[in-house]
């Protein structure tokens, strides 16, 4: 890509301009959410530097990103499914988590040994979730083996992170990266931090419990547990808006190996985009601007960087459909298997396995597309 003029960054260009396109889509939506109820969760597997384990996936319902709330990033709905008010208290909070632990009482034979809590924002961020939150929510999973919370990498803090390695739990925090390049991450996903930020992040998290052996039996002599370690998990976007099939491509190769280049960086996951209510990527996809990416993409991103030092996985959300992540319709359940059978795996000859006709048209708009007049094929 180009370098940007210094003057794209002054009032009405760049990422403010963003943020006053972003705050007008948002501003169309009128629901309301109930502050004692979380907005979804789900019991999964998930690939862990421990090795293949059951999930319990909470999105917790708070007053939502901060930096959403200015605009925010061009492909992200969830802060429409927020609570209003920009908080919701300690007790609602403690009710969304005991609604989520029956949910898994009801539907799975064991606790999971994974739990992931997302909150479209930031856990770490203390308008989000109180510190007094953080620490009841560390004491009510103490027993698990390892936790996943999401943060910007601006409120990742080794003493926020040590509430919960003291409790045994290895601790990984998730942060929306999106990208390791610095202008796709501000100009097409209207993100303000740069990649060394996410350094100075993962240097916070490697600090905790850094000093313990590699993961193994964690119980002590006498009955009580080790504390656990700090980690870095990245979320990557793979396409978005403004970027060709191509550039995109070559932009989640690069990233995936620069951010496990990253110490105390030891998973990466790809997140395709899919077309969200209340985006500006919305926008553009019913203006026929935008087409999400081709599964092709992911599988080529999968299979090309499948000799790193770390785990890389993908979830490609609302797969074969026109919002998400897609192929031709014939062959998009197939690759998705493909995908799902890599996470677990992590081995590139799963895509030896799938094939289609298809495949020759995403070949040809990878080598044709420009960004100019994307996108070249629906």
């Amino acid at each position: 890509m180009s370098q940007p003029s210094p003057d794209v960054y002054e009032q009405d260009k760049g990422m403010d301009a963003h943020n006053k396109v972003m705050r007008e889509v948002r501003s169309r939506n009128d629901a309301s959410y109930d502050p004692r109820e979380p907005t979804r969760v789900w019991l999964d597997e998930d690939n862990t530097p421990g090795g293949f384990v059951d999930s319990l996936t909470i999105i917790l319902n708070t007053g939502g990103c901060r930096w959403a709330r200015a605009g925010g990033c061009t492909m992200c709905g969830y802060v429409a499914e927020s609570v209003e008010g920009g908080s919701v208290a300690h007790e609602d909070l403690m009710a969304q988590i005991r609604a989520c632990l029956d949910h898994e009482e009801e539907n799975a034979d064991d606790p999971a040994d994974l739990i992931k809590i997302y909150t479209s924002g930031s856990f770490l961020d203390e308008r989000e979730v109180p510190a007094e939150t953080r620490q009841a929510i560390a004491d009510t999973f103490g027993d698990r083996d390892r936790m996943v919370v999401e943060s910007l990498p601006d409120f990742v803090d080794r003493e926020k992170i040590r509430e919960f390695t003291e409790q045994g739990l290895d601790c990984d925090v998730a942060i929306g990266l999106e990208t390791a390049t610095d202008r796709v991450r501000r100009d097409c996903v209207n993100k303000y931090f740069d990649f060394a930020d996410f350094e100075d992040a993962c240097a916070e998290a490697r600090a905790v419990g850094a000093e313990r052996p590699p993961p193994g039996d964690r119980a002590a002599t006498d009955g009580s547990r080790e504390e656990g370690r700090g980690g870095i998990k990245a979320y990557l976007l793979m396409k978005p808006p403004f970027l060709s099939e191509g550039e995109a491509v070559a932009d989640m190769k690069r990233s995936v190996r620069r951010c496990l280049d990253v110490e105390g960086c030891h998973t990466v996951s790809m997140n395709p985009c899919n077309v969200q209510r209340y985006t500006m990527v919305e926008d553009l996809y019913h203006d026929g601007g935008y087409r999400p990416p081709w599964l092709w993409s992911v599988a080529e991103v999968l299979e090309s960087t499948a000799d790193v030092d770390g785990i890389v996985v993908s979830d490609p959300v609302g797969h074969g459909s026109d919002r998400g992540p897609h192929n031709c319709g014939d062959c998009d359940d197939r690759v998705q298997r493909a995908v799902k059978d890599f996470d677990q795996r992590q081995d590139p000859s799963v895509f030896d396995q799938v094939s289609c006709e298809c495949e020759r048209t995403w070949e040809a708009v990878v080598e044709r597309e420009r960004s100019y007049s994307l996108p070249l094929a629906r």
